[in-house]
């Protein structure tokens, strides 16, 4: 995985690694050690309690009765200011903004907490998100001639291939498909290690998933979704965020939670007049 710092991170160098490169990149420097232990703090106090929360590419998990060993933290932007200052970080958006559009939202921001002697996930692509072991329900003719998502993790844990760094195949985001167990995954994949602060940047059409953590310690990140502004968003993130919190968003907040673009919308009560197309 090709490496960047925040001085480094040319968004035209990244963009090219993200679609004709590994698919996947780290960049170091973003945030500061107490952003990464208020970070953590929150999550462990979240998640100390194994109570079920929806998860996804967890079955092999489910059937051996070990869900308890992963715990998700949804709807994160309610629980501290330092999610808004990870989402809306300059150096991300700078990148984003060239690679979805410059208003490009996000999808969902939430917490992925791994315990000692979790077993991963399935390999999997999030495109555009979470669905697309089920081909028949996208459309005919399907394809990567334009990016439709983008993740983050903010590393708050050590990932190392002892506590399950993120696997992930170079090159895979060119084939635009589900793994399959004939891709061999676990012979070809290489891991997005890195330190706590790190951030992994990678095109969600990547085969990736969160390998065993073999560790004496938890693998923890913040995984960060992000997509054109018309791709409907997994996460109802205003539903979930209280009136207050909504009404004193930043400008770069509110473009995340979709706030600035009006569609769905009821066209008979819109204002009248021409609202798109030339001025």
């Amino acid at each position: 995985m090709k490496r960047f710092t925040a001085a480094t991170a040319d968004p035209d160098v990244i963009i090219d690694e993200l679609l004709k490169g590994g698919g996947a990149v780290g960049i170091s420097g973003l945030f500061s050690p107490d952003q990464i232990a208020e970070a953590r703090a929150i999550i462990m106090a979240h998640s100390e309690q194994a109570a079920e929360k929806a998860t996804h590419f967890q079955g092999a998990a489910e059937e051996a009765g070990q869900l308890n060993l992963q715990r998700r933290v949804w709807n994160l932007l309610a629980k501290g200011e330092v999610f808004s200052q990870m989402a809306a970080h300059p150096v991300l958006m700078n990148i984003l903004r060239r690679f979805l559009g410059t208003e490009f939202i996000m999808g969902s921001i939430a917490a992925n907490r791994i315990l000692p002697g979790g077993p991963g996930q399935e390999p999997h692509v999030d495109y555009p998100y979470w669905d697309f072991h089920q081909p028949e329900t996208h459309p005919v003719g399907f394809n990567g001639s334009f990016p439709m998502n983008a993740q983050v993790s903010v590393l708050l844990d050590p990932f190392t291939k002892e506590s399950g760094a993120t696997g992930y195949v170079p090159g895979s985001q060119r084939a635009l498909r589900y793994p399959t167990l004939q891709d061999q995954f676990y012979e070809r994949c290489e891991q997005m290690t890195g330190e706590p602060g790190d951030v992994a940047l990678f095109y969600g059409v990547t085969w990736h998933c969160a390998m065993p953590n073999n560790a004496d310690h938890d693998r923890s990140a913040v995984l960060i979704q992000y997509l054109p502004k018309w791709v409907k968003p997994m996460e109802d993130m205003p539903a979930a965020l209280p009136q207050d919190f909504l009404d004193q968003a930043s400008p770069e907040i509110r473009q995340l939670l979709g706030l600035n673009y009006p569609y769905p919308e009821v066209l008979d009560a819109a204002k009248a007049g021409n609202t798109e197309g030339r001025k």
